[in-house]
């Protein structure tokens, strides 16, 4: 069920007064009577009768704050452990980052310092094409493949300092050292983005959200749709399908957290039937108690015991004490595989309201070995 606060548009400090009211208006406005073109009417109608049903009871109304309260606080503080570990994840990446590029501008200088005596070199053994060719500069590409590996050279594409050598290959000497060095700059910084971009960084899945989700018996019985108000104010509708019971585990693909450049995790749903129910839930049995007279626990009786789906007609044997159960097969909740639980009726002796004189002597004598 979605929250009952917002179902019936009150406060969460609302007052009995306030909550009724508000109940009365809302059920007048939907009634199915007044809506009969609508064909979710009867089911808003009942969701609204529900959560009135929640909040008009003080215990009920106490329980649903303290686990929504509990979730709250969960759901804020694993945003707050996402929000951390990205942040330290993010600190990582600039401090290898930085730690990258001030490598790189350390190679950029011993580069540019190389070059330039290779350039002089060149100029005093102009002659000798055998040390000319000994003392070719190093390419940013080359450059970088020295530093990262061979992954780090781009394939591909012109080298900067060929091209730019070949365009000031007919100007002055000094002219040609001081292009040379600002295109090996260029050059360099050039393959460095080339570098980066070619690996952008795999976007990761933000993790998982969990939540709880409080039902009836009834509700699992009828297959029903319960509504989780997310931290973000989005409503997300969680079907409770064949196989749902108590503590059991739904993931919901991509209903969780949204973080930047980061895909939507999932939401991870724990079932709980509520606890203050008619009926206990256990695996895919139900289990419910039917009171009996101590007369009816000796002699036996044919008797009917109330159940989520209606009444059941149950058999009490002769002798049957509270440490009895009777169980009714395929009455349960029911399974993934199509079979069913059972329902479980545990048998509670019970004393009438006022004493019977009849029954406390009987009890007398046979405490006191006087049997008539």
């Amino acid at each position: 069920m979605r929250d009952p606060y917002s179902i019936l548009g009150v406060k969460r400090d609302a007052g009995s007064d306030e909550i009724k009211a508000a109940w009365r208006s809302k059920a007048k406005t939907i009634h199915p009577d007044q809506n009969r073109d609508d064909p979710d009417a009867n089911a808003r109608f009942a969701e609204i009768g529900q959560a009135y049903d929640l909040l008009k009871d003080p215990q009920k109304r106490g329980l649903y704050d303290q686990a929504r309260r509990a979730a709250d606080g969960k759901q804020r503080e694993q945003t707050i452990m996402q929000k951390r570990e990205a942040a330290r994840a993010a600190a990582r990446e600039a401090a290898e980052r930085a730690k990258a590029a001030e490598r790189l501008m350390e190679e950029l200088a011993r580069a540019q310092a190389r070059n330039a005596k290779a350039a002089s070199e060149t100029e005093a053994n102009a002659a000798d094409p055998v040390n000319s060719a000994s003392a070719k500069p190093e390419s940013p590409e080359d450059m970088l493949e020295r530093i990262f590996g061979a992954e780090a050279k781009v394939k591909g594409g012109a080298d900067p300092i060929k091209s730019t050598a070949a365009e000031v290959s007919d100007e002055a000497p000094n002219q040609e050292k001081t292009d040379a060095s600002n295109s090996l700059a260029i050059g360099f910084f050039n393959a460095l983005i080339r570098r980066f971009r070619g690996a952008p960084p795999a976007i990761e899945k933000v993790p998982d959200m969990t939540a709880e989700a409080i039902v009836t018996v009834n509700d699992i019985i009828a297959q029903r749709h319960v509504t989780i108000r997310m931290p973000d104010e989005r409503d997300v509708r969680l079907p409770l399908a064949a196989g749902t019971t108590d503590g059991h585990v739904v993931r919901l693909k991509g209903q969780g957290l949204k973080l930047p450049e980061a895909a939507r995790g999932d939401l991870v749903v724990t079932v709980l039937v509520a606890r203050d129910d008619d009926f206990i839930v256990k695996g895919y049995d139900i289990h419910t108690t039917l009171p009996l007279a101590l007369a009816d626990a000796v002699l036996g009786c044919e008797s009917k015991v109330l159940t989520p789906r209606g009444e059941q007609p149950v058999t009490v044997p002769a002798w049957s004490g509270s440490d009895k159960a009777i169980r009714v097969e395929g009455k349960g909740l029911e399974k993934e595989d199509g079979t069913f639980g059972d329902l479980v009726v545990e048998l509670r002796i019970v004393l009438l309201e006022t004493p019977d004189a009849k029954v406390t002597d009987l009890m007398r004598h046979m405490r006191e070995g006087l049997y008539l």
